[in-house]
This record gives C-alpha cells, structure tokens and sequence, in this order.
C-alpha cells in the first residue's frame, strides 16, 4: 500500500511488491440469466470455458509466495467447474486464504461435504429474495428453496465435521423487487445458522434515464437522481485506485486484467501462459493502466460505472 500512496500523490505509477489478494475465474458458464451480469446474459465477447486444474497449480505454485487471499470468483458459477474443489484444497494446502461466491444451486449433501472439507475460509451466498416470486425477478432460472436447502447442507455438515469453516455470508443484491425484505432475509439467515448478512448495492448497465431495478432506498442505491430527471452514478471518478496496487483479476484462460469489472477482459495485461504473474504485474502495460487511471479515470469506460477503489478499503 506505500507504492500507491506515493502514486497518489506523486500522480505516477510505482509499484514496489505484489498483490496481496488474486481473483481466480474458475469458469464463465453460469446455470442462471440474471439481467445485469455477462454471464447471465451470455453476452461476453471473450470465450466461455473451465480453468483447468493443471493450469491452476501451476499458477497457484507462483501466487501463494507473496498472495495471501485467493477468491476463486470472477464470473460465472463456481461449482460448475468439475475440479474446483481439488482447486480449493490445492490453495488451502498452500496456507492461502480461499473464499467464493455461488448462487448455492449445487449443494447436495456429497457437494457441501466435499466444500467443507477442501479447507474453503469463506462462502458467500447469493440471495436476492426470500420468497421465489422475488427472487427469481433478479435471479432468473434459479429456485430459492434450492438456495435455503444448500445453506441447510453447508451448515449441517459444517457443524457435523466441527468445523469452523467456512465463514458463511449471505450476499443480498439490493434492488427495487426485493428492498421490502431486508428484515425477511435477516430473519432466515439466523434461523440457518449463517453468519452473516450483507445487503450489497447492485451495478445498472442502463441507468442514465432510470432503471426499475435501482432501489427506492438511498442508502442502498449506487445512483442518484438529478434534477432534470436523469440519474448518475453517486461517486465522483477521483483520479486513484487501491485496487490496482493491491488485487488483480485472471480469468479462466489465464489472461491477467486488472479489476472485476474488467467483465469482458478488454484491458488484457498479460497472459500467464507465456509470462509469469510477476512479469506481467510488474509490466510497462500494467503501469501504463495505473498511469491512466491516475491522470483520467474518467476516460477509462470500465470506470465509469464503478463504486469502489477510491477509499480504501472501502
């Protein structure tokens, strides 16, 4: 973090080590059509496939020296790559720090056996309603009691297994559909046994005129109406970006770019089967990126639509 606080300031690119935290794309496919993802749309212009094991070792052989935290989520429903789990124990042998996020379609008893004993540190669950009318108004094609009854299988065999692993979050995409059942979803998950809920803001594509998904609720709403009835994103594009000192983003076929809303990876940086992850962070296209950001981020289109990266950790 002192490279990008000299960046920040000085307003050029420096960077002295490497990212603590590394997203893994285990696949693109995704079972469900939600409205506002790539892959639900099946609208990527780059190709669709799994990571392959192989592959993973030999990238995850270079990451745990100086990574710390391993998400294995970029696009895409993890649990449809065949060999994840193998992935997430490789990684949790290594003493990294593993999480992913699902829409929980998967977790039959075998399933959520395996997930618990890979050694998985963090689960997010993705549920956008409590009751099915609601949540398949976001979560198109997806059934929440397969949700509530994946949760109940993680939970049971975590609890079986004396585990205090994985650290269970339910992930609540607050839009206008589902704003009436904050309290609902509260209610279920400490009833289930999990953890912990967080009520997370939902990126618009279209929103310049209005969107029905955008919440009523402020607090929970990443734009703002304007006075002349259109609306903008509420955070102001300052000319910086944490994420790029500190994380990065590979995608199932081994490009490396640089955030997870690089969605469609059009800001490639380097590919891992012919560079190393060092090389490529620490590359004159990677500083360039950083440089861009620091001098416009307005102009770079990724950013445009983006709430995060300005606060740290925020």
């Amino acid at each position: 973090m002192v490279s990008y606080y000299i960046s920040k300031i000085t307003q050029r690119a420096i960077h002295l080590g490497m990212p603590t935290s590394v997203s893994i794309e285990p696949t693109t496919s995704c079972n469900l059509r939600c409205p506002e993802c790539p892959s639900g749309l099946r609208s990527f212009s780059r190709d669709t496939g799994m990571l392959d094991k192989g592959f993973f070792s030999k990238m995850v052989d270079e990451l745990h020296k100086k990574t710390m935290y391993l998400t294995f989520y970029f696009q895409g429903e993890p649990f449809l790559n065949k060999d994840f789990l193998q992935m997430v124990s490789a990684a949790s042998e290594k003493n990294l720090y593993t999480a992913t996020s699902t829409n929980a379609h998967y977790f039959n008893d075998e399933v959520s056996e395996k997930t618990i004993r890979s050694g998985l540190d963090r689960l997010i669950i993705s549920i956008d309603g409590t009751t099915q009318e609601t949540y398949e108004s976001y979560r198109i094609g997806g059934k929440i009691e397969k949700v509530l009854e994946g949760t109940k299988n993680i939970i049971k065999w975590k609890r079986k297994l004396n585990s205090k692993k994985p650290y269970v979050i339910f992930q609540y995409l607050v839009v206008k559909p589902n704003e009436h059942q904050l309290d609902e979803v509260q209610a279920i998950a400490d009833d289930l046994g999990v953890d912990e809920v967080r009520f997370k803001t939902a990126q618009v594509y279209d929103f310049k005129n209005g969107n029905e998904l955008i919440p009523t609720i402020d607090k929970y709403s990443r734009y703002k109406k304007n006075k002349d009835g259109t609306y903008s994103i509420k955070n102001e594009l300052n000319n910086h970006c944490w994420r790029l000192w500190n994380s990065s983003v590979i995608t199932w076929d081994g490009h490396v770019v640089p955030c997870c809303f690089d969605k469609d990876a059009t800001h490639k940086m380097g590919d891992l089967k012919s560079k190393n992850f060092k090389e490529i962070w620490q590359s004159e296209p990677y500083n360039n990126f950083r440089n861009l950001v620091l001098k416009s981020r307005s102009s770079v289109e990724i950013c445009t639509n983006c709430t995060e990266g300005t606060t740290v950790f925020s």
